[in-house]
């Protein structure tokens, strides 16, 4: 009796990847319409934000660019 032990493990490769694939198609088909029933059922809220535009305040436009010298200013004096 002689078993062919490359084309066992070629079908045991082929029976592996075939599960794997069909689970994640499986997987993917479901997310989908889980998806679909999520959105029919709880719509997404549309909010309005009330997003200001950039500051434009050149105080406070300052006080950032103050701040960044000020940092990198105590950085150079920690270094030497």
């Amino acid at each position: 009796m002689e078993i062919n032990l490359i084309a066992e493990s070629v079908k045991f490769m082929f029976l592996g990847m075939g599960v794997v694939f069909a689970f994640l198609t499986i997987m993917i088909f479901v997310l989908k319409a889980q998806g679909a029933i999520l959105t029919k059922y709880f719509p997404a809220e549309n909010k309005v934000s009330n997003v200001t535009p950039k500051s434009t305040n050149k105080q406070t436009d300052n006080a950032k660019i103050a701040a960044v010298i000020a940092a990198v200013q105590h950085h150079k004096n920690l270094k030497g």
